[in-house]
């Protein structure tokens, strides 16, 4: 696959700066993953939509307000982003202009009357962008929480407001490690929630920290080079359990979001077989089992029907790439928001649809004006 086949004409006009003040309100374009078809409905549509057999797979990562601003001994300004606390007091950051901060310097985070500094630490390797802040003193996380500002995607080009302290994180956000949002999840609220378990959806949790590498763009013209930066999952037992009654029985494992399929396809291995490894999912390799980040995971059992993989339990790290073509070995149906031109997102929704019904969705809908990215609407892939 080509680059060039994973952009399209977005005008800036179709990215929503702002979610829809009621969640479940937004649009909802309905899409058949056999023919194509596609039909207008609204988000709040859904538990008509899925069946009372179903599972619905949330992803219940919480966003910490990981974008705090300060300034170097110079006096400089500066900007991190804090990626995730590698130990006590140090943190892994992004930093802007990362290029004039030197190993050593004290950053300045301090404001509102609340102290926060942090020395600069050698990088463990040259020349790549991470880089690791000590900050000194007790409470630093809280204090984190006082100052930092939420990590917007940087196509929702204003600076973030108090209402997105709650807008950009689920209603189910749990487990505090992302840096950006589960943004398909961004459309339940707790009433709807109650709607679909009260249809008799199963309804089950897991967990994937998204990392900064969401944004990231695919810069090189073969898609199948980029390389996806790691991040952490976790699928608990009863989680699993779920997911692999569910497979077992025939029943549809229904998906929110991109990300809850890149842990649950990484977690996907058949049962008593060799584990193997690999990257890159596109190709014909990912046919055969794998495991995700060179973690094995418990729990291997044999199974009357060996052809249904199955998740088992654990933590993991995955650095997994989808694109076309691959075979999804867990997701049945796929809810998703409209993503940004040259993107991994596209690449991956593009293997679930299919290239050409895909374009032809993404057509409809700015046609039939959707709002795109990450505060936009939404599309249900059955």
């Amino acid at each position: 696959m080509r680059l060039s086949d994973l952009d399209y004409s977005l005008p800036k006009e179709k990215i929503a700066l702002f979610p829809a003040e009621d969640r479940p309100s937004a649009k909802l374009l309905c899409v058949e993953r056999a023919s194509g078809v596609c039909s207008h409905k609204v988000f709040s549509d859904l538990p008509e939509l899925l069946r009372p057999n179903d599972l619905l797979i949330l992803n219940n990562t919480k966003v910490l307000p990981a974008r705090i601003f300060g300034k170097r001994t110079t006096g400089g300004k500066v900007e991190a982003l804090l990626l995730k606390e590698v130990e006590h007091n140090v943190w892994e950051a992004l930093l802007k202009p990362g290029g004039r901060v030197k190993e050593g310097q004290i950053l300045d985070f301090s404001a509102e009357g609340v102290e926060l500094l942090a020395e600069v630490m050698p990088k463990p390797v040259q020349d790549s962008g991470p880089r690791f802040l000590r900050f000194s003193g007790d409470g630093v996380k809280d204090k984190i929480k006082t100052l930092g500002h939420m990590p917007l995607p940087p196509y929702i080009d204003r600076p973030d407001q108090a209402l997105d302290r709650s807008m950009y994180q689920t209603v189910f956000a749990e487990k505090e490690g992302a840096v950006a949002s589960p943004t398909a999840g961004l459309h339940f609220d707790e009433g709807l929630l109650t709607k679909i378990r009260a249809k008799g959806i199963e309804i089950v949790p897991i967990t994937l920290h998204v990392s900064y590498g969401t944004f990231q763009p695919i810069t090189v013209e073969h898609v199948e080079e980029h390389k996806m930066f790691e991040e952490e999952y976790e699928i608990t037992k009863d989680a699993a359990e779920a997911i692999n009654r569910t497979k077992r029985e025939g029943r549809r494992v229904v998906v929110c979001g991109t990300t809850c399929v890149r842990a649950l396809e990484s977690a996907a291995v058949h049962p008593v077989s060799p584990v193997c490894h690999s990257r890159k999912v596109g190709n014909p390799v990912l046919d055969m089992p794998f495991k995700s980040g060179g973690l094995m995971h418990s729990g291997m059992t044999e199974t009357k029907n060996p052809s249904v993989p199955l998740i088992h339990a654990g933590l993991g790290k995955t650095s997994i790439f989808i694109y076309p073509p691959y075979k999804f070995k867990i997701v049945d149906a796929l809810i998703t928001n409209f993503h940004m031109p040259k993107s991994t997102l596209l690449a991956m929704v593009s293997a679930f649809l299919g290239y050409e019904k895909l374009m032809a969705a993404y057509n409809t809908a700015l046609d039939s004006d959707y709002r795109f990215a990450s505060y936009g609407d939404a599309m249900l892939i059955s």
